[in-house]
């Protein structure tokens, strides 16, 4: 009972002090603008988004930093307590806040509570239009902008990151930058070879900062091998084993972009990260071959009758 009434208290301070409105679904809203042409059918929308639990005042999704988020407006599909629910009622320009129910989002099925999402809680969004396209080809010229400029502000961050740390690095063509301790001996990994390898990759930046997420320089674990040219492993590292030889050691600054990009590698790895990876080439060796590709058998004529 004292969720509820907690509950209704919030909404009706919302929509009274802060001049939200409700969605059918219960969401609470907030539109800040002047935009004139609202959003239509058949359009694309390029935004900033953002939600945050309230409790614990944690970032769970925030687009702000990195690259926005492009989506078709879609009339027959626009959702319930959530931020579709309202956005044919926005236009170019215009900024709105948001709360999210857990209890809402609980009852649709959406989501069950656990000890991050707990009953009677609030996610707090927003989220702001930044421009409005007609074709598919806007938004995939506008797209292919944003993600230049992403690269470029990733470079930017790791030699920064290299410049604080005093760190006397390489920069390749791509924006990788290598610490090269002792560059080794003998073959380097090239296409047709594999590397075997030691690491320890680590975060850095901001968040995170030097916080380990996975080694094997135990000398109890594994060295990896890894067949260079082969895609096999993220970009960063195809393109910095290459300048090592055997007994090579060193450290690869990767921008996201080189890493895992825009998706990350959940749970560990959140979207655009820029990671650091010491390293150690602990031998260069032929690749094993490919197993032959058997050749594909052809059908038979059938005998004439």
């Amino acid at each position: 009972m004292r969720t509820t009434t907690s509950l209704l208290l919030a909404i009706v301070l919302l929509a009274s002090c802060n001049q939200y409105e409700k969605a059918p679904s219960g969401m609470t809203y907030k539109i800040s603008g002047t935009s004139k042409e609202k959003l239509k059918h058949g359009q694309f929308v390029k935004m900033h988004i953002e939600y945050k639990l309230k409790s614990k005042d944690t970032v769970l999704q925030s687009s702000y930093d990195n690259i926005p988020v492009y989506f078709p407006v879609d009339t027959a599909r626009l959702g319930k307590h959530t931020f579709t629910e309202i956005i044919t009622l926005c236009g170019a320009g215009d900024k709105v806040d948001f709360v999210l129910f857990i209890d809402t989002l609980k009852s649709m099925q959406v989501m069950d509570y656990n000890d991050m999402f707990k009953k009677g809680d609030l996610i707090n969004g927003r989220f702001e239009i930044l421009k409005v396209f007609k074709t598919q080809d806007e938004v995939k010229a506008d797209y292919e902008k944003e993600i230049a400029i992403e690269k470029q502000k990733e470079i930017n961050a790791v030699k920064e990151y290299a410049k604080k740390k005093n760190l006397t690095v390489q920069s390749t063509a791509s924006g990788l930058q290598v610490e090269i301790q002792n560059a080794g001996t003998g073959q380097k990994p090239d296409s047709g070879w594999s590397a075997v390898v030691r690491y320890k990759g680590y975060f850095i930046g901001k968040t995170n900062d030097g916080k380990v997420f996975e080694t094997n320089m135990d000398p109890n674990a594994q060295p990896i091998n890894v067949e260079v040219g082969t895609g096999s492993v993220m970009p960063g590292w195809d393109e910095g084993l290459r300048l090592f030889g055997k007994g090579g050691k060193g450290r690869l600054i990767i921008p996201a972009m080189l890493a895992y990009g825009i998706q990350g590698s959940a749970p560990v790895i959140p979207p655009f990260s820029n990671l650091a990876f010491d390293i150690e080439v602990i031998d260069v060796v032929k690749a094993a071959p490919k197993p032959a590709t058997p050749e594909m058998q052809m059908p038979q004529q059938m005998p004439r009758q």
